[in-house]
C-alpha cells in the first residue's frame, strides 16, 4: 500500500494534517473570504511546495454533503495547484453557502470561487502578494 506514487495523485506531504499547523495557518495567515469559502494563507520560510488543508464544519449539512463539498475543493484545487507559488500554507474554510455552491454551479462554482480567493490573497505564481 505505502510507498508506491500513484499517478495524477498529490503526495501526502502537499496536505495540511495536524491541528498545530491548522493552528498556525489561523492565527499568523491572512484571511481572504468570500460569501462561501474563507481561504487563510501563511508564508513559510521554506521554499518547498504550498501545502493545502480543508476544513468543512457540520454547518455546511450532513456528512454527504460535507463530503462532497470536500471533494469538489479538493477537485477545484488540484487542479489550480501547479499554479500556486511554492512555500505556503493554505486552509480553506468552506461556510455553509459553500453547500449550496456545490449543488447550484458544481465544480466550476468551487473552481472559480477558489481562483478568486487565491488571486486575491497573492499566492498565485506570477501575482503580486
Amino acid at each position: 500500500m505505502g510507498g508506491v506514487p500513484v499517478p495524477g495523485r498529490r503526495s501526502k506531504r502537499g496536505r495540511l494534517s495536524r491541528s498545530a499547523e491548522f493552528d498556525r495557518v489561523y492565527r499568523q495567515g491572512r484571511s481572504h473570504g468570500s460569501r462561501a469559502l474563507v481561504l487563510y494563507a501563511f508564508p513559510r520560510a521554506d521554499a518547498e511546495e504550498a501545502r493545502f488543508g480543508l476544513s468543512v464544519s457540520r454547518k455546511v449539512g450532513g456528512a454527504v454533503d460535507r463530503n462532497r463539498v470536500k471533494r469538489l475543493l479538493r477537485e477545484a484545487y488540484r487542479q489550480d495547484a501547479d499554479r500556486v507559488a511554492p512555500g505556503y500554507d493554505i486552509v480553506l474554510l468552506a461556510r455553509p453557502e459553500a453547500r449550496a455552491l456545490a449543488e447550484r454551479d458544481g465544480l466550476a462554482g468551487m473552481r472559480a470561487a477558489l481562483s478568486e480567493l487565491l488571486e486575491r490573497a497573492g499566492v498565485l505564481t506570477g501575482s503580486a502578494g
